[in-house]
This record gives C-alpha cells, sequence and structure tokens, in this order.
C-alpha cells in the first residue's frame, strides 16, 4: 500500500513539469539552415535541375522522364534517334530547370536575408512571394512539359516497358499513342 502512495506522490510531483515543458517545433534545429525555408538537399536540388517529384503528374500517368528514358535506355530498346531526341530533351530541360532552381533559390536568399535583418516591407514580401510563385510553376511546367515530349518519341511498346521498369502497376489507360512521332 505504501508503494502505491508514493507512485501517487511521484506521479502528482512530476506532474507539474510535464505540463509547463513546450513540445519542440517541428522546425527545431532549421534555423541554422543557411536559407531557413530550404534544407541544403533541396538547395542542391534545385540548383542541380531534379525533378524533385516536379512532373509526377505525367510520370505516373505513363508519360515517361527523359532523364530516367536515358537511363533506361537499353532495357527500353531505344534506337538512335530516339535516343538523340531524348537526350536533346533532358539537355533543354536540365538547362531550364537549373536557370530557375538558381533563381528560386536567390529568391529564397533575398527573402530570408530580408527577414533576418528585420527590413521586410510587405510590398516586398508581396513582390517576394509572388516572384517564387511564378518561379516555381516555371519549374514545374518545365518538368511536366519534358515528359509530354518524351512520350511522342517512344512505342506504345516502350511506354508498357517503361511503366514496367519503374515499378509501376500496368493500366488500360495508356494504350493510346495519339501523338507516336518518330
Amino acid at each position: 500500500m505504501q508503494w502505491k502512495w508514493l507512485w501517487v506522490i511521484v506521479v502528482l510531483g512530476c506532474a507539474p513539469l510535464c505540463w509547463s515543458a513546450e513540445p519542440a517545433s517541428p522546425y527545431a534545429g532549421q534555423e541554422k539552415q543557411e536559407i531557413k525555408a530550404l534544407s541544403a538537399e533541396e538547395i542542391e536540388s534545385y540548383l542541380s535541375g531534379s525533378g524533385m517529384g516536379l512532373a509526377k503528374a505525367a510520370e505516373l500517368n505513363h508519360y515517361p522522364g527523359p532523364r530516367h528514358v536515358l537511363d533506361l535506355a537499353d532495357h527500353l530498346q531505344l534506337s538512335e534517334e530516339q535516343h538523340r531526341k531524348t537526350q536533346l530533351i533532358f539537355e533543354a530541360m536540365q538547362t531550364e530547370a537549373v536557370r530557375l532552381g538558381q533563381q528560386l533559390v536567390d529568391r529564397e536568399r533575398h527573402l530570408d536575408t530580408l527577414f533576418a535583418a528585420g527590413t521586410i516591407s510587405e510590398a516586398q514580401l508581396e513582390q517576394l512571394v509572388a516572384d517564387l510563385a511564378t518561379i516555381y510553376g516555371q519549374l514545374h511546367t518545365v518538368h511536366l512539359r519534358e515528359h509530354l515530349a518524351q512520350r511522342t518519341i517512344l512505342t506504345p511498346e516502350q511506354l508498357r516497358r517503361y511503366d514496367t521498369l519503374r515499378g509501376y502497376k500496368a493500366s488500360s489507360q495508356h494504350t493510346t499513342h495519339p501523338q507516336h512521332g518518330h
């Protein structure tokens, strides 16, 4: 019986400490990041032109990505012409994605700098956020557009094989190939 009361006293004695403890913010530790809104990995991805899931709507609806098509070229049995066209699509996408990624990182850095200095105005805030939204939209479009272009280069069989190689479940929705043009 004595142990039971001792346990009650310990729990009640610690309760105020537990109730007063603030939960850590999910942002804890991020205050040390170079740009507070972007992790080092995100910065690297933007600067390198990585897809970062921006073309997921295309990729998962049977519109292959040029980077992945190049990686799977042997398995897809690309012709020399298909390989050449895919390489051109990838290089154009990569160049534009890197350019836009640099702009996005620069704007995020500027926004972070203004907040850190305590000098940001509402007008600056609105302009920078609008710029970021525009750049992000352009970047999203670049990645999706190249998936659209890539699909026209592959045969229906290559599209099915691509989906299988990438681990996507078979679907009858991509059996048509209206823009096949090689």
